[in-house]
C-alpha cells in the first residue's frame, strides 16, 4: 500500500506559511495573525492537484536566535520533525522584504537536507511585483516561484513543479489501496458496544475524532503526546504554548482515531491578547467537531469553576464527553484518587453521567482505559434504540408517572419515538406540548438511562405537538 507524498512547508515567522497551508486545505483550520511564533506546533492537512493527493505540513516560524529559548527551540524542534518527514519542502521567503538573514542561514539547513526544496516567495498578487521575487535567487536553491498564498496566485506553476518531483504510485499500488478502502468501508460500524436490550448502534463514520479540551497547563499536550508515541505537541510548563489545534490520526488496538489538541481556555475576563482569542476562538471550534470530548482537568489543582464552564458548553454541543483528571501521579495521600474523583463528581454534579477517569500523561497510567472509555461512550453517542421498544418502555413510564395535567387541562402523552443521534435526540408527542414542563423532560431523561445506560453522552427530549384526530384528518385529506 503507497502513501500520500508528503510536503512540509518552512520559513521565518510571518511570511505566510499557515495562509499557504490555509489556501491548499481549504477553510481556516490554522489560526493566522500578524504576531511572529503564533503556530508552534506542526500541523498536518491534505489536498488534491491534478487528480493526485498530496500531505501538507505547517511548520512554526524558524528563528535561529530564538533556539535558545525553550519553547523557540520545541519550535526548531517540531519543524526539524516535519522536514525529516516530508517528501519535499516548500521554503516560504517574503518576496516584498526579499530574503533576510535568517533566510539566507535557513536556505543552508535545507541546502543539505537531502528533499527537493522549493522556494515560494510570497506576498506577490499581481503580476507588475514578479520581479520582486528575483531577489530570491541569491538563496542559492534554484527556481523561485512568485505566489500570492492569500490569493491563490502562482500555486498552480509551484505544485506543477513539486508534483513533477514526487514519484506517482503505480496503478497497482492505487487498485490495491482502493480495496483496501472498500475493504474498511464495509468494516465500519463494527465491533462490541454496550448497545443493551433493543438497542442499534448507527454505522460508524470513520476514524473517531477526540478532542482534547481544558484549562491552560493541565496536561493536554502531554497526553496527546504519550498516546501518539512522539512529541506532537510542543510541551513546556508555560501555560498557553497551544496556539492552535493539533490534529493526530493514531491507531490503538485495531481502532482509528484522530486526536486534536487545543489551546487552554481560560476565564473570558482573563483573555487579553488577540491571538489568545483567535485560538481559544478555534479550541471552542473543535468541541462542535468532535466526535468525544475529552475535558482535562488537573488533579492535582483539582477541579474548578472554569473546568465547570467548560462542561458546560460541552454538554450544551451535545457532544460525548469523558472528565480526565490528569497528573494523577502528583496526588498523595490515602484515599487522594477517591477524594478527587468525588471532588470531580460535585463540581460536575450537571454531567453525572459522564465517566471520570484518573489518569497520568507523565507515567502513561490510565491512558488505555481512558482510550476504552472513549470508544464506549463514542457507541453510546451513536445509539438508536428501536421505537417499538422505546414504546414498552414509556407506556410503563407513564403508568407510573404521568405528566401532570395544567391549568385543568389533561395531557395525554402518545407515544415516544428516537428523532436522531450524537446525541440521542428522543421526540416526546404530547396533545399539549406547551404543557409539557421541565421536570417531566428531565424525569424522561432519568427513566431513559435507567433503561439504557446512555453513559457519556447527552441526551435531548424534545416534545412534540400531537391530537388524537390528526392522523383521520390526514386520511380524509
Amino acid at each position: 500500500m503507497t502513501r500520500e507524498p508528503v510536503i512540509a512547508i518552512v520559513g521565518r515567522p510571518n511570511v505566510g506559511k499557515s495562509t499557504l497551508f490555509n489556501r491548499l486545505v481549504g477553510g481556516r483550520p490554522a489560526l493566522v495573525h500578524d504576531t511572529p511564533g503564533v503556530t508552534r506546533d506542526r500541523r498536518y492537512g491534505s489536498f488534491d492537484f491534478d487528480g493526485r493527493r498530496f500531505r501538507v505540513i505547517d511548520t512554526g516560524g524558524l528563528d535561529p536566535d530564538a533556539r535558545r529559548e525553550a519553547i523557540g527551540a520545541g519550535i526548531h524542534r517540531q519543524a526539524e520533525l516535519a522536514m525529516s518527514e516530508a517528501d519535499a519542502v516548500v521554503f516560504v521567503v517574503d518576496a516584498v522584504t526579499g530574503p533576510t538573514p535568517v533566510d539566507i542561514e535557513l536556505a543552508e539547513r535545507l541546502r543539505v537536507l537531502g528533499r527537493p526544496v522549493f522556494v515560494a516567495a510570497n506576498k506577490v498578487d499581481h503580476p507588475k511585483r514578479d520581479v520582486l521575487a528575483a531577489q530570491a535567487y541569491e538563496l542559492g536553491l534554484g527556481e523561485v516561484y512568485p505566489v500570492s498564498a492569500m490569493h491563490g496566485r502562482g500555486l498552480d506553476e509551484l505544485f506543477d513543479a513539486v508534483a513533477a518531483c514526487l514519484p506517482e504510485p503505480a496503478p497497482a499500488a492505487q487498485a490495491a489501496d482502493a480495496a483496501a478502502g472498500e475493504e474498511r468501508g464495509g468494516q465500519e460500524g463494527e465491533g462490541e458496544g454496550a448497545k443493551g436490550e433493543g438497542a442499534e448502534e448507527e454505522p460508524d463514520a470513520g476514524p473517531l475524532r477526540v478532542a482534547l479540551v481544558g484549562k491552560p497547563n493541565a496536561g493536554k499536550s502531554s497526553i496527546m503526546n504519550r498516546l501518539v508515541g512522539s512529541e506532537r505537541s510542543l510541551v513546556h510548563d508555560q501555560p498557553g504554548t497551544t496556539t492552535d489545534p493539533v490534529d493526530s490520526p493514531f491507531s490503538y488496538g485495531g481502532r482509528d482515531y484522530v486526536l486534536v489538541d487545543t489551546a487552554g481556555i481560560r476565564r473570558r475576563a482573563r483573555i487579553e491578547a488577540d491571538t489568545e482569542k483567535l485560538s481559544v476562538s478555534l479550541a471552542l471550534g473543535q468541541i462542535e467537531r468532535a466526535d468525544v470530548v475529552v475535558l482535562v482537568v488537573d488533579a492535582a489543582e483539582g477541579p474548578s469553576e472554569q473546568d465547570a464552564r467548560l462542561a458546560g458548553l460541552i454538554e450544551e454541543s451535545g457532544r460525548a464527553v469523558v472528565i480526565a483528571l490528569n497528573k494523577a501521579d502528583l496526588l498523595s495521600g490515602a484515599g487522594a484518587g477517591q477524594r478527587t474523583l468525588q471532588a470531580a463528581a460535585d463540581q460536575f454534579h450537571f454531567l453525572r453521567w459522564a465517566p471520570r477517569q484518573l489518569v497520568s500523561a507523565l507515567r502513561g497510567d490510565g491512558l488505555g482505559e481512558l482510550l476504552d472509555t472513549v470508544d464506549r461512550v463514542a457507541a453510546q453517542h451513536r445509539r438508536r434504540i428501536p421505537t417499538s421498544e422505546l414504546n414498552r418502555f414509556f407506556a410503563e413510564v407513564c403508568e407510573t408517572y404521568p405528566p401532570a395535567s395544567r391549568g385543568g387541562k389533561l395531557v395525554t402523552v402518545h407515544y415516544l419515538t428516537q428523532g436522531g443521534v450524537r446525541p440521542p435526540t428522543f421526540l416526546l408527542w404530547a396533545n399539549r406540548a406547551d404543557l409539557v414542563d421541565q421536570a417531566y423532560r428531565r424525569f424522561v431523561v432519568n427513566q431513559l438511562r435507567a433503561r439504557y445506560g446512555l453513559a457519556g453522552t447527552p441526551i435531548r427530549v424534545v416534545v412534540k405537538a400531537k391530537t388524537r384526530g390528526d392522523g383521520r384528518r390526514r386520511r380524509r385529506r
